[in-house]
């Protein structure tokens, strides 16, 4: 797909449908000249619905669809009859898709499961007939209920990649070679920084038939948490990792201080990213020999988890394939260890 057809940020303008009035109405027929009241109730108005759908990866389809208008529901009638219900407006999209109210920002509800329902914003209840009102005292009511008028609000739809692995580093940090080397994923590779405008997704198989899902994420820099570079649009997608793995090249000038710069930028973002299990791969190291391995072992980040674990480090290649074996086996400890 390419990559303008990514879209993970919605704003849409939702109205719900009004209910439909109550009925005043008396019963009549040929026998019958002065019947007691039998007006029914009116439908309920059409609700703005979001479902999960496991099939999407993407909010494209909805980029251009701004206004989102469910239909009112009908009046009621005689002989108790109750107004057809408005049609309800569902919205489908990918899981991992979080809605919030565009005036207050808050939280509304998160989509996670494939075929999971939540109301965006509900229609308007039908208005009571006068059969309702009915008693001993008022046996002729000439009253009902109009029905409840329906909602109109900006909402915004947004979504969160979900993956088992996520992909940190620097532009040209070596990001979407290795998921084009452990996936079918094709992303764009080249030798300029921010070649990865838009998240990838890999499905990496790993022994036993067993896979994980390994997303690239555009490069960070320093200061993206206050929207420098691409992060700040994408630094979200991290939020859903279960392990994050923090990737810096072999000629970087200094690991450690290219691996706190990472580490600070999901900080301020989110705290709550330090919590996730963290692995550190050191990439293109088939320009180092062993000698110069074991050298460049000692300016590795000595780094711990919250757990008191030491985060682990590796060098790979991912043209010579150096490390990529040892790599799969340590992000799925992780990610066992993470479930655990």
């Amino acid at each position: 797909m390419a990559e303008s057809n990514f879209i993970d940020y919605v704003k849409i303008c939702c109205r719900s449908g009004a209910g439909g009035a109550g009925s005043v109405h008396f019963h009549r027929d040929k026998l019958t000249a002065k019947g007691g009241p039998d007006g029914g109730n009116g439908g309920r108005g059409g609700d703005i619905i979001v479902k999960g759908n496991a099939q999407l990866w993407t909010l494209l389809h909805l980029k251009y669809r701004k206004h989102v208008i469910a239909s009112a529901g009908t009046p009621g009638s005689s002989a108790l009859k109750t107004g057809a219900d408005g049609e309800d407006i569902i919205l489908e999209v990918p899981l991992g898709t979080i809605a919030r109210d565009f005036d207050t920002n808050e939280l509304l509800f998160e989509i996670e499961h494939d075929g999971q329902t939540e109301v965006l914003l509900p229609g308007g209840r039908g208005g009571m007939g006068n059969a309702h009102f009915k008693s001993a005292t008022q046996q002729s009511p000439r009253f009902a209920q109009p029905g409840e008028p329906g909602g109109e609000e900006w909402k915004i739809l947004e979504l969160k990649l979900i993956a088992d692995v996520g992909l940190v580093g620097f532009p040209n940090a070596g990001k979407s070679t290795l998921l084009s080397v452990v996936s079918a994923a094709k992303p764009e590779i080249a030798d300029y920084p921010f070649t990865t405008l838009v998240p990838n997704l890999g499905m990496v198989s790993y022994r036993d038939n067993k896979s994980f899902i390994m997303a690239d994420i555009p490069g960070i820099i320093e200061g993206a948490h206050e929207g420098r570079g691409l992060g700040l649009r994408f630094l979200r997608h991290i939020e859903r990792n279960s392990v994050l793995l923090f990737m810096i090249p072999a000629d970087s000038a200094d690991f450690k201080k290219e691996y706190a710069i990472l580490k600070n930028e999901l900080l301020q973002h989110n705290p709550d990213l330090l919590d996730k299990r963290r692995a550190i791969a050191i990439t293109k190291s088939d320009m180092l020999d062993e000698e110069l391995t074991e050298a460049m072992k000692k300016e590795l980040p000595d780094d711990k988890m919250n757990d008191g674990k030491k985060v682990p480090c590796i060098f790979i290649s991912s043209v010579s394939g150096k490390g990529i074996v040892q790599l799969k086996d340590l992000l799925w400890d992780a990610l066992n260890d993470d479930m655990r």
